[in-house]
């Protein structure tokens, strides 16, 4: 096979980072019993942490960036897969101990790759990504630990982005009030359009500081952490869940024990990378199914063309990004 295209984020020697485009052949790709042809990729905040330095996502160096992609396979030397299958991976270590989605081709280990469901294409499975993966996981915990919409109404915080669109949609359409949690408020006409019944202004928010507030909420969603987390516990309604997936306001948690033991507060924590494969597997199946918008063009904002990708990464880091991007890789 002749070389192809790879967006390649390296470690300096004065532990620096540095990425760009680097022309590779197979025998540089991580080792892995599926060959890929990859078609679609798509953006992740923690991708652009990644290749811009600002956070140190991979685990090993050098390797290909992005935590997504999907395509066709080429060759497999696992049974369960066949040349011309339709496949995706996201997660299972891309760009962090396996060379990721920002390529012409992949080298997966098996394990990492799921077959696209029936009726979902490439496209479609890459505009959901490890951000309407992440939510759909969220749904399905929080509806094993309980949660029903007779509980109350269910806060998504950062519901601009990625997985907060998802879930902000995904919990209306399963019969949910879902209120929106954001800074922008020029986007409450996208936040309404997703199902979002109200939408609350963080910047304008009081959090208070007692250990218990006043419970408002069913259950929540949460993608920022730090002290917007911290809140959340101290005003989820008894028996809510609060589904914790992010922490782009910071990675600390100050809050009592008080709303676990005196509200049956339950704080689930959300792993996109390692869980049971029938959980994988129902979570892609309910994408396709009850869990799928019905008009998915309103959270992908944009497509972008492989050779723009290092453009896109500054929207994350400058808090400006709205919904999601998928990077077209190849035809």
């Amino acid at each position: 096979m002749t070389a192809f295209r790879s967006f390649r984020i390296h470690l300096n020697d004065d532990r620096s980072i540095s990425a760009g485009f680097e022309d590779l052949t197979v025998d540089d790709l991580t080792d892995g019993e599926v060959l890929v042809k990859i078609t679609y990729s798509s953006i992740n905040y923690k991708d652009a942490l990644a290749a811009t330095g600002k956070g140190r996502i991979l685990r090993k160096y050098p390797l290909n960036g992005g935590i997504d992609l999907a395509g066709h396979v080429v060759q497999s030397s696992d049974p369960r897969f066949a040349e011309g299958d339709l496949i995706l991976s996201c997660g299972g270590g891309l760009s962090e101990t396996i060379d990721g989605g920002y390529s012409e081709y992949a080298r997966l280990p098996a394990h990492c790759v799921v077959p696209i469901p029936s009726g979902m294409s490439d496209f479609e499975a890459m505009a959901f990504g490890t951000a309407g993966f992440t939510a759909a996981i969220a749904v399905i915990r929080m509806e094993a630990n309980g949660q029903i919409p007779e509980r109350g109404p269910i806060i998504v915080t950062g519901a601009t982005g990625g997985v907060g669109s998802f879930a902000v949609n995904m919990f209306s359409n399963l019969g949910y009030e879902v209120v929106a949690f954001s800074g922008k408020k020029d986007q409450a006409d996208y936040l309404k359009a997703l199902g979002a019944s109200d939408i609350i202004d963080r910047h304008t928010l009081e959090m208070g500081k007692r250990p218990l507030e006043k419970a408002i909420w069913g259950g929540a969603v949460d993608s920022v952490g730090g002290d917007t987390l911290g809140w959340l516990t101290r005003t989820v309604k008894p028996w809510g869940n609060i589904g914790s997936i992010g922490l782009a306001g910071g990675f600390g948690l100050n809050t009592t024990v008080m709303p676990f033991i005196l509200r049956g507060v339950s704080l689930l924590g959300i792993n996109s990378i390692e869980m049971p494969d029938e959980i994988r597997e129902e979570a892609w199946h309910r994408l396709g199914t009850d869990l799928k918008p019905s008009d998915l063009d309103l959270i992908v904002k944009q497509v972008v063309d492989f050779t723009e990708l290092p453009s896109a990464f500054d929207q994350f880091m400058d808090a400006s990004i709205l919904g999601r991007v998928v990077v077209k890789i190849s035809a």
